[in-house]
């Protein structure tokens, strides 16, 4: 059985899409059940858009390749080790910023300290208060 051209299965987005990629000959000669069941194999693929799409062909020689860069935010359930390992990068991320701030908390109350003129240990100190003072 032959459809005509202006059959509603062929108006469906992802149908429509895959006829027009098509000789017109092979795109009429799909029956309307065809169409149906192909239909229903491509609606489980979402061909959404991306924030980067980035395609391109590089001729090297006497080859020439493709290359695809997409990129957006993922929308997928995370598996239960991605989840894991989300966790545990946000847990060294987070320990990393309180190591950091209390770094820099340390360095800036040693600065007032010596600022203030305030010795822990009578003849010590690190010159952290002179290397500034000699700077600015």
């Amino acid at each position: 059985m032959v459809l005509k051209v202006n059959h509603p299965i062929q108006e469906e987005p992802n149908v429509k899409h895959m006829l027009e990629r098509m000789p017109k000959h092979v795109a009429n000669s799909f029956s309307e059940e065809q169409l149906t069941h192909i239909n229903t194999a491509l609606a489980g693929r979402r061909w959404g858009k991306h924030k980067l799409d980035l395609r391109g062909t590089l001729g090297i020689g006497h080859s020439r390749f493709y290359f695809v860069l997409l990129g957006g935010k993922d929308k997928r359930d995370p598996s239960r080790i991605e989840s894991k390992i989300g966790q545990l990068t946000l847990a060294f991320g987070f320990t990393l910023f309180i190591l950091f701030s209390l770094l820099v908390g340390m360095v800036l109350l040693y600065i007032l300290k010596s600022w203030l003129g305030i010795n822990l240990f009578e003849n010590y100190s690190l010159g952290l208060w002179d290397w500034l003072k000699s700077k600015f």
